[in-house]
């Protein structure tokens, strides 16, 4: 497949700026493989395709504050640094992007909070964008991290066109958030409530977690039309060994799996075993999934309507189907679901 193949043009002021008031009342398209019939429901209709027994492999990540803003030495330029990843604990080296990446140079140190209460040294760069920071602090890493947490800012993506809020500290995060590491939100979850979660807890149906660290990597252009040749930057995944059992035991039982996400998607399939079993993992994954795939484990996804030309919008065409994907989308946009991150849901059976 090529990369025009997932091309469409949409209207601006569908992408969803905020939230909906109720996690649970976002919109939900449900997709039928097996007739190519399309519905349109609420978010807590979800309950009504699912069964005892059923299994729902969510993702964990939890969001920290990745975004800083920063001054210059010398000249005081302001700089955005997004943290990607945490390369040393003991040194306090991370990998980030800086923005106006070109004002950036090895050596420059960067001064952060009204009292340079966080000063960082560039000592690498890796890309065009990117660079790796030593932190100069001194004091206990939870204490470091306290500070990253007071000085940093919810990493809303740039298409949402507006100042970050308080209320997006909560709302940019899923209600089972619990292992930190994310520098995007797996946008799936944000449409589970507690009460929705209960009545599904109620109806029997089993839930696993997963944790995959979401970088910005899931988010990278893709720049060659040949896909085979895009490659994925890597990122954390932890598979604990009671949810690939309770994986396991729900196909057995010829219940239905089903990956809450195009992370938790790509994190069990990227640990497989000859025999289609989830193996417990502890790891990196780059695995891109792009039609034609066949998945192993999971026979339903929830997902959320994503950006043209993006990895994500080729995973769900490959579970879904390029063709049905397609027309769900364009039905999608005349129907005028909410797109990205704050948008709307689609659960493809």
């Amino acid at each position: 497949m090529k990369l025009s193949q997932f091309k469409f043009e949409l209207p601006e002021k569908l992408i969803a700026q905020h939230p909906k008031d109720n996690r649970d009342e976002s919109r939900l398209m449900v997709i039928h493989r097996d007739t190519g019939k399309i519905e349109h429901r609420m978010f807590k209709d979800v309950l009504d395709y699912f069964d005892e027994g059923d299994i729902m492999v969510l993702n964990d990540t939890k969001v920290f504050p990745a975004r800083l803003y920063g001054n210059k030495e010398k000249t005081g330029a302001t700089i955005e640094v997004f943290l990607l990843r945490e390369l040393n604990r003991e040194s306090l080296l991370w990998d980030v992007l800086v923005d106006p990446a070109r004002k950036i140079r090895i050596g420059n140190k960067l001064y952060f909070g009204d009292n340079d209460e966080l000063v960082a040294e560039v000592i690498d760069n890796t890309t065009s964008r990117g660079r790796t920071l030593r932190f100069l602090f001194d004091g206990t890493h939870e204490e470091f991290k306290q500070t990253v947490y007071q000085l940093g800012e919810t990493p809303l993506p740039k298409y949402i066109d507006r100042d970050v809020e308080p209320s997006d500290a909560e709302r940019f995060q899923t209600i089972y958030a619990k292992n930190e590491g994310a520098v995007a939100v797996p946008t799936a979850g944000l449409h589970f409530s507690r009460e929705l979660l209960k009545r599904l807890e109620l109806k029997g149906i089993e839930f696993g977690t997963i944790s995959l660290h979401v970088g910005l990597g899931t988010f990278r252009p893709v720049e060659v039309e040949d896909l085979t040749k895009h490659k994925m930057d890597s990122e954390q995944v932890i598979i604990p060994a009671n949810t690939a059992d309770k994986v396991n035991e729900a196909k057995d039982a010829k219940r239905k799996v089903c990956a809450v996400g195009t992370t938790s998607m790509r994190g069990i399939e990227s640990s497989v075993s000859t025999y289609n079993r989830l193996k417990p993992f502890d790891g990196w994954t780059n695995k891109f999934i792009f039609p034609p795939y066949e998945f192993k484990i999971a026979d339903a996804m929830i997902t959320n309507f994503h950006t043209p030309e993006s990895t994500l919008l080729m995973m769900a065409s490959a579970f879904g189907g390029y063709d049905l994907i397609q027309e769900a989308y364009q039905t999608a946009i005349k129907e005028k679901y909410r797109f990205y991150a704050y948008g709307d849901a689609m659960l493809i059976l």
